[in-house]
């Protein structure tokens, strides 16, 4: 129980307190899982009386099934292992060993039981701060962070949603694309609350860059002068190539890049900005390949 209390702090920590919905709730697992049913009174005999009396070995072994083992037998097997084995017990010290396998077993059960109940799909959509539009034309990439686990990486569909089955109470995620600031946010989700809402703020500079590589600009100088503002004296940018042929990447310090982005013969048109990351407000790292389809 105090294992359980740490995953479900408000669980009620005495099983023969259970009763109404609880059972039902109970009831209806077991028949989805093992398509096997138990009555109320049975629970009422079993589990909140204080009566020594067995219940049937039938039952006993549709509740090991319902926890994963192949019968009861196979369940005393695996946890009773400390037992010493060869004089067969009595009656009266066969109840004293099987009462607590069974009590490990309804806790078993109902750990899977309150796991189950308290797993809810939750649809993140996300919306661009500014325009309050759903962002559908840039991929969201969602990393979930997770104490004991290594972070999971997902993306959004093309309708800028995401969809995710927990049990957590409070999810981390880092919320990163290409035309938004990448950013950490922390949710506390409610059961009966699962459509979540979720801004990115715009990454100016990001599109700055980009509507640079694809509209025609007579003053050169003052598109050098905004470029210069936002790099970083020690900027490194890549150029991803998408050449099939010929994969790989450039490198361009930010006088390089400025150049190649400035000079009306410049070979730097329709760039798709795919990562950037700062250091004071200055873009320190930017990644970008050519869009040949535009």
């Amino acid at each position: 129980m105090a294992t359980m209390k740490q995953t479900y702090p408000g669980i009620n920590p005495s099983i023969s307190d259970w009763k109404g919905q609880e059972i039902t709730d109970f009831q209806e697992d077991l028949l989805i899982k093992v398509n096997a049913h138990i009555s109320e009174k049975w629970f009422y005999n079993h589990i909140k009386s204080k009566s020594k009396t067995l219940p049937r070995i039938d039952v006993l072994n549709l509740l090991s099934k319902y926890v994963g083992y192949a019968n009861w037998d196979d369940f005393v097997h695996k946890n009773n292992s400390k037992f010493p084995r060869g004089k067969p017990l009595s009656k009266e010290n066969r109840v004293f060993i099987v009462l607590p396998l069974l009590l490990i077993l309804v806790m078993a059960v109902l750990f899977l039981l309150f796991k189950q109940l308290s797993t809810r799909e939750y649809k993140f959509t996300f919306y661009d701060a500014y325009t309050r539009e759903v962002i559908t034309d840039n991929q969201v990439g969602i990393k979930v962070l997770s104490e004991d686990e290594s972070p999971t990486v997902y993306f959004s569909d093309t309708s800028g949603h995401f969809v995710l089955k927990t049990d957590e109470s409070i999810l981390k995620m880092v919320l990163s694309a290409p035309y938004y600031k990448t950013d950490t946010i922390t949710r506390i989700l409610k059961k009966f609350d699962t459509n979540q809402k979720i801004s990115l703020q715009a990454n100016d500079y990001a599109l700055i860059i980009h509507y640079f590589s694809v509209m025609d600009v007579d003053d050169w100088q003052k598109r050098r002068s905004h470029l210069a503002n936002i790099f970083d004296d020690a900027a490194i940018i890549y150029q991803v190539l998408n050449d099939a042929n010929a994969p790989g990447m450039e490198i361009y310090n930010k006088e390089e890049f400025i150049d190649k982005l400035t000079i009306p013969s410049g070979s730097l048109k329709h760039i798709e900005i795919l990562d950037t990351k700062f250091n004071d407000d200055k873009i320190m790292i930017l990644r970008f390949r050519i869009n040949k389809k535009r």
